[in-house]
């Protein structure tokens, strides 16, 4: 079996701010995550929690859930806080969708997450080699389930509806920041086309989902303000996490949002009619992407009742 592309080449690099404790991470134990980690080590696989160094690896490889990426690892966007690779991607290979499929398999993975870097060199922004993937893992692993983190394809509805078609559980594309920060936060990209992207999967009948990072110069009514565009434009799963810089020449961080912080966003966002909100400094798109599948709104009321009526960071 060939390897998988991943993100990166380079492991990241500690943020040059000193990490508060909040932001320390246990080291990965459990038998399920050791079953995978035997699995990734033997045949040679490459998962994006591995490559990306992700804090929560261990928890999702020991809830079966795991995420790859698809059409190479060359991106043409250069978002100041991603470390992925920007350049000429190499030419599409058609015989991708059928490995992720076997790694998948191989893996005994639950619940799998598929994302992809921008090819806005392609007429279809990569939307068919997406579709193929889908199906081919569809094919091969019927009882998992399928998260898939897409590009916004340039807001293409041909595309849009090509993805539609294939029917994953949970369709995402993550806003990333709020409307004032997405020129210098993710350049090429347009807040408002990425609110009507959302907003098409969701009239095309997916279930939805959005993420964005915190401690990049954002308001807390900015924050706000995003969220209720997302909810809004249909999003019925929303991720919030901290950002960290990967390496020197990334956006710094403006600042480490405090836990509380993360909470009251949580439950704002609950009362904005989110149906699922994940939100805390170690968050990432696809931590607890398994529970993202079902409609349900876990501990809400507990949650509500321990938040401060009135706290304001």
């Amino acid at each position: 079996m060939q390897e998988l592309p991943v993100i990166g080449a380079t492991a990241p690099v500690e943020t040059r701010a000193k990490k508060p404790d909040w932001l320390k991470v246990r080291l990965p134990t459990g038998e399920g995550y050791k079953h995978v980690r035997g699995l990734v080590s033997q045949h040679k696989l490459h998962t994006i929690c591995e490559s990306g160094s992700c804090p929560n690896m261990g928890e999702c490889w020991g809830a079966g859930t795991a995420t790859f990426m698809i059409l190479g690892n060359i991106c043409t966007r250069s978002c100041g806080f991603c470390a992925v690779a920007t350049g000429k991607p190499l030419p599409v290979d058609w015989d991708e969708p059928q490995r992720v499929a076997e790694a998948i398999h191989l893996m005994q993975v639950k619940h799998a997450v598929i994302t992809s870097v921008d090819r806005d060199e392609l007429k279809d922004g990569g939307a068919e080699v997406w579709y193929n993937t889908i199906k081919a893992v569809r094919a091969l692993n019927p009882d998992t389930t399928l998260e898939t983190l897409v590009p916004d394809f340039k807001g293409d509805p041909e595309a849009i509806q090509r993805l539609c078609d294939a029917a994953p559980e949970v369709m995402s594309h993550n806003i990333e920041t709020v409307e004032r920060l997405t020129r210098k936060v993710r350049i090429q990209a347009k807040y408002h086309r990425s609110m009507e992207v959302i907003r098409r999967f969701k009239e095309g009948g997916m279930r939805t989902k959005s993420g964005i990072m915190l401690g990049l110069g954002e308001t807390q009514e900015e924050v706000l303000q995003t969220l209720r565009d997302l909810a809004d434009n249909g999003c019925d799963v929303v991720t919030i996490g901290q950002y960290l810089q990967p390496t020197p020449k990334h956006l710094p961080v403006a600042r480490f949002v405090h836990p509380d912080e993360f909470a009251f966003y949580r439950n704002e966002g609950y009362k904005m009619g989110l149906d699922h909100v994940e939100s805390g400094p170690l968050v990432r798109s696809s931590y607890h992407s398994e529970k993202h599948v079902v409609s349900g709104r876990p501990a809400w009321e507990a949650e509500q009742e321990a938040m401060p009526a009135g706290d304001v960071f």
